[in-house]
């Protein structure tokens, strides 16, 4: 007979150290870092590194601590000002392009904080049961991958951060792949079918992922991995930044607005492309996924290329049911930046490396119903004006990648890890 209670104290003990392995690798990719790096925020997108570390602690505070911890007392009644992100129901915040003027608290102050907060959820954690620790069990992991989700958003603003400089400084040496050419391109073929779409396991996921649910998805065939740099290239020297036909109207003006002549953080010198990486700055790989491009390069792209982006079930689909190969490039890997995809033509390369844009805008399953709560804020309210990403990244956590995960974003944002992926009929 099994003991269900040594069972659900083995779960709290995982989950504990699963806890503990998150706050600790968020701290640990902040160890690059100069002082003077925690309070930098380059654009209204992006947000300081120390702010990463307070909000984050006050997820935990505001949705475990708070409602489940008895007589819990705030660290200091000023952070939920501070380090709200956008939950109106929780109170007032500080608008985001003023983050970078958080000088109190000290980056000192904040790291105590994260302790603070550290030893009060292992003690909440070790010392409920019932139903009540089922659902502290269950907001403890939201706030790990919502913290696993900003160890990549972290990254991504450092990336910005850094990019703005003269000095051209380096986050990481990082290993560099020597391989220059990816496996030839072959299309993967899938017929018309009705497919169950979204997440129906019983472990973790967004409730953006939810309800499971069938969808007609029509024939395709899928290119076996991501657009290279190199396609890219061929796409800008034939004016594919130059020739509107290939754009959608808003694209074209944002493109003529911005002055995009390439995907973000690109310089051409002469005959030659040069990109800032977060091991500085070098010559443009052209095996290596094209990266760090907006929705509307990527829809021109495939224009250019008499192709389209998938739908996100069409993606979906041809991931659940393929030979995948070429994983692996996640945070883990120390990469930080897309390497070759080699391997055999007649497989798919997975997920890691880039987020793929699809051409599914972003919004509920039918059925969907968002967290109870001020949490009911995480996902549903952005569900307007973006579009769905599939896959994961370079800078992506290895245990936060899955077929059905749907990250999001505005159709001219470039900052995020962001390829290309083509499909034909």
């Amino acid at each position: 007979m099994v003991d269900s209670q040594k069972m659900g104290n083995e779960e709290v003990s995982d989950l504990i150290a699963l806890f503990l392995d998150t706050r600790k690798k968020t701290l640990e990719l902040c160890r690059p870092l100069k002082r003077d790096d925690y309070m930098v925020q380059a654009t209204p997108d992006t947000s300081p590194p120390k702010w990463h570390l307070g909000h984050t602690t006050w997820f935990f505070e505001t949705f475990i601590l708070e409602p489940f911890a008895k007589g819990y007392q705030r660290y200091d009644s000023n952070f939920a000002y501070l380090f709200n992100s956008y939950y109106e129901t929780v109170g007032r915040f500080l608008p985001k392009p003023m983050r970078s003027t958080i000088s109190r608290p000290s980056l000192e102050n904040v790291l105590e904080y994260r302790e603070s907060v550290n030893s009060s959820v292992i003690e909440l954690l070790e010392s409920i049961n019932g139903k009540i620790l089922d659902e502290v069990k269950s907001r403890a992991m939201l706030g790990i991958n919502h913290e696993q989700q900003h160890q990549e958003l972290l990254l991504m603003d450092v990336k910005m951060n850094y990019s703005v400089s003269p000095y051209n400084p380096a986050y990481t040496s990082g290993p560099h792949s020597s391989l220059k050419e990816a496996v030839e391109l072959e299309w993967i073929k899938f017929d018309e079918s009705v497919e169950r779409i979204g997440y129906g396991d019983s472990g973790f996921c967004f409730d953006n992922e939810m309800p499971q649910h069938s969808e007609i998805v029509p024939a395709f065939r899928i290119a076996n991995r991501a657009v290279t740099n190199g396609e890219y290239i061929d796409f800008i020297l034939d004016g594919g930044y130059e020739r509107p036909e290939l754009w959608l109207s808003d694209g074209w003006s944002e493109r003529i607005r911005n002055r995009w002549e390439a995907p973000l953080y690109w310089e051409r010198e002469g005959e030659y492309f040069y990109y800032f990486t977060l091991s500085g700055r070098r010559e443009v790989n052209p095996g290596e996924p094209v990266v760090h491009v907006s929705y509307y390069e990527a829809d021109a792209y495939a224009r250019w290329a008499r192709c389209r982006l998938p739908t996100e079930a069409q993606w979906e689909h041809a991931m659940k049911n393929s030979k995948l190969e070429h994983q692996g490039n996640f945070l883990e890997s120390n990469e930080f930046h897309p390497y070759v995809q080699d391997g055999s033509k007649s497989a798919i390369s997975g997920p890691g490396g880039v987020w793929e844009w699809t051409s599914s805008s972003y919004s509920p399953y039918p059925g969907y119903r968002p967290l109870s709560g001020s949490l009911g804020e995480y996902n549903g309210k952005f569900m307007a004006n973006q579009v769905v990403l599939r896959g994961s990244s370079c800078v992506t956590p290895e245990g936060h990648s899955r077929s059905t995960y749907r990250n999001f974003y505005h159709y001219n944002d470039r900052w995020q890890f962001s390829g290309i992926r083509l499909i034909r009929d």
